[in-house]
């Protein structure tokens, strides 16, 4: 069986591309799209796929950007500093990616209306990023701490949070909280329709149909599973 020349491995807020060895670039885009159009279900839209800087030319790199963008994937090129603080997982097979990745976000009614709405501010040396704008498709805040958005996270945008996520608008891009592996971090949004939808380890699709809240949502891990209840503000 010949070797593959293209690896994918599990990130915290994503996926990394890996070559093995030096492959010419024609084959590592044939292996690519290959992949991409026989494992749809482990490539779900709205995947972060990265690269560490240096893999590819500035032209090689816009030709796979290209070919991500076509499938629904969002493309970052990593840096070494970044790399270095961001706690990777072990290489995961396609099943259980597509199983992890699998669960749709459950929704169910608040059974109190005094559910807290703010994320955690009790909890020590948790430093608040403050957004005072709308996230526009491909801009992207990361954060050690929480992050407050005074604005909306429109679709393309990217929040990843060590800590939980506030956005004081609606939220139709990427959330990632607690990526550090918090699974005690919350996300809140006025209207929370998120492409996709992750807490530390567990993530989750919306559904393709989806009708816009009339309260503002809170996020959060139960079961093991991402649940979505009303909240008032």
């Amino acid at each position: 069986m010949e070797k593959e020349s293209v690896l994918f491995k599990g990130l915290k807020t994503g996926l990394l591309l890996v070559l093995a060895g030096k492959p010419e670039f024609s084959v590592v885009e044939r292996e690519i799209r290959e992949k991409l159009e026989s494992s749809a279900l482990f490539f779900r839209r709205g995947t972060v796929i990265e690269w560490r800087t240096g893999t590819f030319t500035a032209k090689e790199s816009l030709a796979l950007k290209k070919l991500f963008l076509q499938h629904g994937l969002y493309f970052r090129e990593m840096k070494e500093e970044a790399d270095a603080k961001k706690p990777a997982v072990s290489a995961v097979s396609g099943a259980a990616a597509a199983a992890r990745a699998g669960a749709v976000l459950g929704r169910k009614r608040a059974e109190s209306s005094e559910m807290k709405a703010e994320p955690d501010a009790d909890k020590k040396d948790v430093q608040m990023l403050v957004v005072n704008r709308t996230l526009r498709g491909g801009q992207e805040v990361q954060s050690q701490g929480s992050v407050l958005v005074l604005g909306n996270v429109n679709p393309g945008a990217q929040v990843i949070a060590g800590g939980s996520i506030d956005i004081r608008g609606t939220c139709r891009g990427i959330v990632h909280a607690g990526a550090y592996g918090d699974r005690d971090a919350i996300i809140i949004a006025d209207h929370l329709m998120p492409v996709q939808i992750r807490i530390a380890d567990v993530i989750a699709q919306s559904p393709e149909q989806y009708e816009k809240p009339e309260l503002a949502e809170r996020a959060s891990v139960q079961d093991g599973r991402i649940v979505i209840e009303p909240i008032e503000r």
